[in-house]
C-alpha cells in the first residue's frame, strides 16, 4: 500500500485534472466484479469508457510509479439536501401527504400479499393525522416528494396513499347520529338563556394508539431506492433494547445517534393544536430528532430496524417498535 499511497501524492492533482475524472484514493483493485487483495490506486470517474472513446491523454496509465491503477464509475457528485427533488427518492428525504408542512420518507418495504414497494412513515406525514373518518385524508391522495414546505408541487408527486393506521385523539368529534340530536337540542335551550354560547359534545377515547404509520404507492418502482441516505440498506428487524445503540436519518437533522432509556412507554403527545392522542408500548431514545424527522426510521448500529420515529422533544425521542408498524401494514422488508 506505501508505492500506491506515494503515487497517490504525487499524481493525484494531474489525475483530477483529467476529463471525467471526479476523485481519486486509495483502495484494493476490483477484477471482474470482485474485490481482490491487490492494493491499487483508484480514480473515481463519472462514467466508466472503453480506451477506444477516449483520447490518449485522456485515459488512465494501468500502472503509475509502480502501483497499479483501477477505475471506478460513481457518476456525478453533488451535495445531497434532503429537501431537493429527488428521483429515484432515497428514505431520509423530504415527502408529505399534499395538505401537510414535510416529513421523512423513512424506507422501502414491501406488501406481504403482493410483494410490491411502498413507500413508509408516519400517517402523520402521509395521511394528515387522519382517524379514517374525518376527511383529513384518503386511499389515493397524492404524496409529494420533496413535502410542500420544501416546495413540493402537484408535478412532483411521488405516489398515493395506500392505507393507514388511524390515530385516535383522546377527545374526538361526535359522529353519532343520536348524541349530535341531543346537542342540537341541548343548544336550542341554552339558546333561550345565553343566545351566544354553544355547547359541543365530545366523545373520549378510551384506546390508545399502538402506531402512527402508513404507506403510500409509488408512481413507478424506479422512482424510489431502498438504500437510506447516509446509512445505506435495512438488513432485517430486532427488538428494541434498553441500552441499545440507535441511528436514523431524518429530513432536517440527518444522521444522528443516541441509545434506548425507556421501554413499553405509554406517552401523551401532542397531535395538533388543542388534539392529544394516547401511545401505548412505545420506546423513548435520546434527542436525536427535530420537526420533520418524523417518519424517520430507527435503526440499531448493524442497520436492522428496531422502530419507526414519530414524536419528540428538545430532550428524547419516541418510536414505535418496528414489528407493530409491521404487522399492522401488512408490510415486510
Amino acid at each position: 500500500m506505501q508505492r500506491v499511497e506515494k503515487a497517490l501524492s504525487r499524481h493525484q492533482l494531474d489525475l483530477l485534472s483529467l476529463p471525467n475524472v471526479v476523485g481519486v484514493g486509495k483502495g484494493f483493485k476490483s477484477v471482474r466484479g470482485q474485490t481482490t487483495k491487490k492494493p491499487a490506486l483508484i480514480i473515481l470517474v463519472e462514467k466508466k469508457l472503453p480506451a477506444s472513446r477516449l483520447e490518449r491523454g485522456a485515459r488512465v496509465p494501468q500502472v503509475l510509479d509502480e502501483a497499479e491503477t483501477d477505475v471506478l464509475e460513481v457518476g456525478e457528485l453533488r451535495l445531497l439536501a434532503r429537501t431537493d427533488y429527488r428521483r429515484p427518492a432515497q428514505p431520509g428525504m423530504s415527502i408529505g401527504h399534499y395538505k401537510i408542512t414535510a416529513g421523512t420518507f423513512g424506507a422501502v418495504v414491501k406488501d406481504r400479499q403482493t410483494g410490491e414497494p411502498l413507500i413508509l412513515s408516519n400517517n402523520h406525514v402521509l395521511a394528515n393525522i387522519s382517524n379514517g373518518s374525518d376527511g383529513r385524508a384518503s386511499v389515493g391522495d397524492p404524496i409529494l416528494q420533496p413535502g410542500p414546505y420544501d416546495g413540493g408541487t402537484n408535478e412532483q408527486v411521488i405516489g398515493y396513499l395506500e392505507r393507514f393506521v388511524p390515530i385516535n385523539p383522546v377527545v374526538q368529534e361526535v359522529t353519532c347520529g343520536k348524541a349530535l340530536r341531543f346537542e342540537r337540542a341541548l343548544n336550542r335551550l341554552v339558546h333561550l338563556v345565553r343566545p351566544y354560547y354553544q355547547v359541543r359534545m365530545e366523545k373520549i377515547t378510551a384506546a390508545a394508539n399502538i402506531v402512527d404509520c402508513a404507506v403510500a404507492r409509488p408512481v413507478k418502482k424506479d422512482a424510489i431506492t431502498p438504500e437510506i441516505l447516509e446509512l445505506g440498506p435495512v438488513r432485517g428487524v430486532r427488538e428494541p433494547q434498553l441500552g441499545m445503540e440507535i441511528v436514523k436519518s431524518g429530513r432536517s437533522s440527518g444522521v444522528t445517534r443516541s441509545t434506548i432509556k425507556v421501554l413499553q412507554a405509554t406517552v401523551k403527545v401532542v397531535l395538533d393544536e388543542g388534539l392529544t392522542g394516547l401511545f401505548s408500548d412505545q420506546f423513548v431514545t435520546g434527542p436525536i430528532a427535530q420537526p420533520g424527522d418524523s417518519g424517520s426510521l430507527i435503526l440499531d448500529k448493524e442497520n436492522y430496524a428496531v422502530g419507526l420515529l414519530f414524536a419528540g422533544s428538545d430532550q428524547s425521542t419516541v418510536g414505535n417498535y418496528i414489528q407493530n408498524v409491521l404487522d399492522k401494514l401488512d408490510v415486510e422488508f
